[in-house]
């Protein structure tokens, strides 16, 4: 392994990977990134993590971490600078239930929501009108994320592990119909988005990179 570093296997876009980067980030630690094509996925990651999704860290090692939580917790209790573990305002409890509520029930709804087509089973031959009931579940879910937001934050007047967890997923929620986003009465829930894509943070975790195959140059990051 390349300079003895941690290698994570990620693909951009994808926000559980995004939530990885973030936390990588966040805590400073070194690593390589490997960027996938998720159609043509390289055999080291299929050796490394069978089930073939992003992200997944491979420490030096041979440890594998293959579910962003447990990447993103990995990364801070080595090194939290920034107190993403310690909130003002929650326990890690309610921030991994928090968490969780996302993962679960509301990346459902995102899923369904933004890639209809992928559930003819289930739409009964309507999907916009599928889409739009997934939407409006979703939305449910968004306004109680807004109304969690006063001091800015999900728990208080600084990021946490829960809004860094959450943040891609609203991001890609959003985007789905940007111009119906920003007409919702989510004034502070609109502002911890944009705020965080227009941050130092986000810029730096999402550059574009090559795909990785094992004779490009190594990316440090």
């Amino acid at each position: 392994m390349s300079g003895a570093l941690p290698v994570l296997y990620s693909f951009r876009r994808c926000p559980y990977a995004m939530r990885a980067r973030l936390a990588l980030a966040a805590s400073g630690e070194p690593y390589e990134l490997r960027e996938v094509v998720l159609r043509d996925k390289p055999a080291e990651l299929l050796a490394a993590s069978p089930k073939g999704t992003v992200p997944v860290l491979v420490l030096p090692d041979g440890t594998v971490i293959d579910q962003s939580l447990d990447v993103m917790l990995w990364a801070l209790r080595r090194h939290d600078p920034q107190g993403w573990l310690a909130p003002p305002h929650a326990s890690m409890d309610e921030m991994l239930a928090l968490v969780g509520h996302n993962d679960g029930e509301f990346k459902r709804h995102l899923d369904r929501y933004k890639y209809p087509n992928r559930y003819p089973d289930e739409s009964a031959g309507d999907v916009q009108a599928f889409a739009l009931l997934h939407r409006t579940e979703g939305a449910a879910w968004l306004a109680r994320l807004d109304g969690m937001l006063g001091d800015g934050w999900l728990f208080g007047a600084r990021a946490s592990l829960a809004d860094m967890a959450l943040l891609p997923f609203v991001r890609q929620f959003a985007h789905t119909d940007a111009v119906w986003f920003a007409a919702q009465a989510w004034p502070r829930l609109q502002a911890w988005l944009s705020g965080f894509e227009a941050g130092t943070l986000y810029a730096g975790v999402m550059g574009k990179h090559a795909p990785w195959r094992e004779t490009n140059a190594q990316v440090q990051c």
